[in-house]
C-alpha cells in the first residue's frame, strides 16, 4: 500500500517540532548541570535523565490537555502574547509540503520510493541498534550460565562467575550481583567492602531500569546525535553519585580508590550501560575526587527555586499554549448544535452545467438550497463550513468544473427549514455528498497559517448597524419593513455591508486573500460600512487606492495579522465525479 503524502508531510513537520523542542530541553539540561556543578551528582543524574524521557514525551500531549481543558472552560481564556511566543519557540516548523501529494492512479511515484527509503532507513538503524544491545546482552546472560550462589549478604542474591566481567548488577526487575571467580583472593577487605557498597547504590538507585528506558531512547532517535552525549553525561554522574554515597557512607578513600584501580587492572568493563559496574565514567576525575573526598553539596533554596520553575515550564507551557491557544478548527465555522436534529433532503440532482456563459448562482430557496454554474469545490466549502485552504487532497476537477445543484425537503419539513441558519443548511449538504458522490473524508491537526482579524490601536470605525431601514416604497407614517442584512462585492476592490456582522467579512477576506481569516476582535453585532481598496493584479499608478491590509485599518479600525494556528482541517480522501446521467 503506498505511503500517503499528506500523512508523511504532516508526520515530517511534528517530528521537526519534536526533535527541536527535545533539542531545546538539553540545551536547559546543559545549563542546569552547570548551575548545579557544586552539588550532588545525584541532581543532575536526574536532570539529564528528564533530557532523554523528553525525547518520549512530545509537548503535544500536554497541548492536548490544554486544549481539552479549555474546552471545558468558560469564558475561554485568550493570551495571544503568550501563545505567539510559545508558538515561535516551541514550534517553529509549519506545515510544510516536504513531498508533493501523489496523483490518483497505480503507479508507483518516485516520491514514494523516497519514503520508502527513508521510512526504511529509520528501521534499519533502529534494528541495528537493537541487535547491537542484544548481542551484549548476551554476552552477560553467557557470563551468568553456570554462575555459583555466594553466601555474601547484601540484600539481593550474589553469584560467582568464571568470565573476567567487573562485578555488576544484572537485571532490571529481580537483579542480582555478579562477581568474578577468584574476587574475594585480589581485594583486600575494605576495598571489597567498598566496591560491594558502590554496586548497591546502583541496586537503591534502579540505576538499570533507568538506563534500559535511555536504551529504548538511543534506539528510537538514533539518528540525533544529542541522545549518544546525554548517555555519556548519565554515566559519569551515575557513577558519581555512588561515588558520593560510598564515600558518605563512612568508606576509606584510599582504600576505595585502591579497590576500583584493582577492578580496571584485572577485570572487562559491562558491555551495556543498563549493567551498572563500577568503573564507568571518566576514571582519573573520579579518582581526583574520591581522594580529595569531594562530595557534593546539598541544594541550596535558590538552587531548588531554579529547579522547580524549569519543571513547572516544562510542564505549564505547552499546557497554557493549548489553554489559550485552542484549535480554530471547524466549530469556528459550523455551528450547528449538536442536539438540533436537521431535516434530510428529499430530492437531489448534482448534474454537469451545460451553460456556455460565466454565470453563477448559488442560493437558499424555501424547500432547499439552489445552485447554478457552481464549483464543487464552493459546495464542498459550503457543506464543511471551512475555506478552501483547510480542505485538502481536493482532485483537480473540484475547482474547475462547475455543477448545477438542486436539492428539497419534504413539504412537511419546510417549516423546520425556514428556522435554520445558513450553515445549518449548507451542512446538510454533507450526507447528500457522501451519498451521491461517494465522499469520503478524515480530520487532521495541523499547524496552518492564518489571518487573525483583531481590533487596530484607536480602535474600530464600524458603525453599528440602524435598526430600520427606510423602504421608499412605504408611505409615510406606515410602519417600516424589518432591516434588511446584505453584504455587495461591486466589483473587484469594493465591498459594501449593510447590518451584517463580522463572519461575512470574515468569508469574503478569506476568499479574497486566499487564506482562512479567524475573527478575535470580539465583536458581536451587526454593521453598516464601506470597504474600497485596490487588488494585487489591479492599477499601480500614484491614484491606485491602498492595499486591502492597509484599507481595512484605515476604513474599518481593524487589523489583520499573520499567525499560525493549530486547526482541524479536513482531508479528502475519495470523490466521485458528478455525470450528465
Amino acid at each position: 500500500m503506498r505511503l500517503s503524502a499528506l500523512w508523511l508531510n504532516s508526520w515530517i513537520t511534528a517530528l521537526n517540532n519534536h526533535l527541536w523542542q527535545s533539542t531545546l530541553v538539553v540545551g536547559i539540561a546543559w545549563t542546569l548541570a552547570l548551575v548545579l556543578r557544586s552539588n550532588h551528582a545525584r541532581t543532575r543524574y536526574w536532570v539529564w535523565m528528564a533530557a532523554s524521557i523528553k525525547f518520549i514525551v512530545p509537548f503535544s500531549l500536554f497541548i492536548a490537555a490544554g486544549e481539552r481543558l479549555r474546552s471545558i472552560m468558560t469564558p475561554s481564556i485568550e493570551t495571544p502574547a503568550l501563545t505567539a511566543t510559545i508558538s515561535q519557540v516551541t514550534e517553529p516548523f509549519s506545515q510544510l509540503q516536504f513531498f508533493p501529494a501523489a496523483a490518483t492512479g497505480p503507479a508507483f511515484q518516485a516520491s514514494d520510493w523516497v519514503r520508502l527509503i527513508l521510512v526504511s532507513l529509520w528501521a534499519l538503524g533502529s534494528a541495528l541498534v537493537a541487535f547491537s544491545w542484544l548481542r551484549r546482552w548476551r554476552q552477560i546472560r553467557a557470563a551468568m550460565q553456570g554462575a555459583t550462589p555466594q553466601s555474601i549478604r547484601v540484600g539481593v542474591p550474589v553469584l560467582s562467575s568464571q568470565s573476567l566481567l567487573e562485578p555488576g548488577v544484572f537485571g532490571i526487575v529481580r537483579p542480582v550481583l555478579l562477581l568474578p571467580e577468584g574476587i574475594l583472593d585480589r581485594l583486600t577487605g575494605a576495598q571489597l567492602e567498598a566496591i560491594l557498597a558502590h554496586e548497591m547504590c546502583h541496586v537503591r538507585r534502579r540505576d538499570n531500569l533507568t538506563f534500559a528506558f535511555h536504551m529504548l531512547v538511543e534506539t528510537l532517535f538514533w539518528f540525533h546525535p544529542l541522545v549518544w552525549w546525554i548517555q555519556g553525561r548519565l554515566v559519569e554522574e551515575r557513577e558519581l553519585a555512588c561515588d558520593e554515597a560510598v564515600l558518605e557512607s563512612g568508606n576509606e578513600a584510599e582504600a576505595y580508590a585502591e579497590g576500583i584501580l584493582n577492578v580496571c587492572k584485572l577485570y572487562v568493563e559491562s558491555p551495556v550501560a543498563c549493567a551498572a559496574g563500577v568503573s564507568g565514567g571518566d576514571l582519573t576525575k573520579r579518582m581526583a575526587r574520591i581522594m580529595t573526598e569531594q562530595v557534593g553539596r546539598n541544594l541550596g533554596w535558590a538552587q531548588k527555586l531554579v529547579l522547580c520553575i524549569a519543571g513547572l515550564a516544562a510542564v505549564t507551557m505547552p499546557v497554557a499554549f493549548g489553554l489559550s491557544h485552542g484549535g480554530v478548527g471547524k466549530t469556528e465555522f459550523q455551528v450547528t448544535p449538536k442536539d438540533v436534529k436537521l431535516p434530510a433532503f428529499e430530492v437531489v440532482s448534482i448534474k454537469p452545467n451545460q451553460a456556455s456563459d460565466d454565470r453563477m448562482m448559488f442560493m437558499m430557496t424555501p424547500d432547499g438550497l439552489s445552485a447554478t454554474g457552481t464549483p464543487m469545490g464552493m459546495i464542498l466549502r459550503q457543506a464543511f463550513g471551512l475555506e478552501d485552504d483547510w480542505i485538502f487532497g481536493k482532485p483537480g476537477w473540484v475547482q474547475q468544473d462547475k455543477f448545477d445543484l438542486q436539492a428539497k425537503v419534504e413539504a412537511s419539513d419546510a417549516p423546520t427549514l425556514k428556522k435554520l441558519t445558513p450553515d445549518q443548511r449548507f451542512s446538510m449538504l454533507l450526507p447528500v455528498l457522501e451519498e451521491r458522490l461517494n465522499l469520503k473524508y478524515h480530520h487532521e491537526t495541523r499547524e496552518m497559517p492564518v489571518y487573525i482579524l483583531v481590533t487596530a490601536r484607536g480602535g474600530t470605525k464600524l458603525k453599528p448597524a440602524a435598526l430600520e431601514v427606510p423602504n421608499a416604497a412605504v408611505a409615510p407614517g406606515a410602519n417600516k419593513g424589518p432591516m434588511r442584512r446584505s453584504i455587495l462585492l461591486d466589483g473587484p476592490g469594493h465591498l459594501e455591508s449593510q447590518g451584517t456582522n463580522l463572519g461575512l467579512l470574515v468569508h469574503e477576506l478569506s476568499q479574497t486573500l486566499g487564506r482562512t481569516v479567524v475573527d478575535k476582535t470580539g465583536l458581536t453585532g451587526n454593521y453598516d460600512y464601506t470597504l474600497s481598496w485596490t487588488p494585487e493584479n489591479g492599477p499601480t499608478t500614484d491614484t491606485a487606492g491602498p492595499s486591502l491590509f492597509t484599507a481595512v485599518q484605515e476604513q474599518l479600525g481593524l487589523k489583520l495579522e499573520t499567525e499560525k494556528e493549530p486547526v482541524e482541517v479536513v482531508v479528502i480522501d475519495h470523490i466521485d465525479k458528478p455525470s450528465a446521467n
